[in-house]
């Protein structure tokens, strides 16, 4: 699985990354993105989650 950190945001005084995680689908056996916006801290938590 591919794991990758794209950019950095800043608003105010939260820090906020983007993170892109590659997933596949169990239907059809296909690699699809999954992104989000989250917190610094919380990059390890979406990345462990399956």
């Amino acid at each position: 699985m591919a794991k990758k950190t794209v950019a950095t945001l800043q608003t105010g005084s939260k820090k906020l990354t983007k993170v892109i995680k590659m997933v596949k689908s169990p239907k059809s056996g296909a690699y699809v993105f999954e992104e989000k916006v989250v917190q610094a801290d919380a990059i390890n938590d979406f990345f462990n989650k399956k």
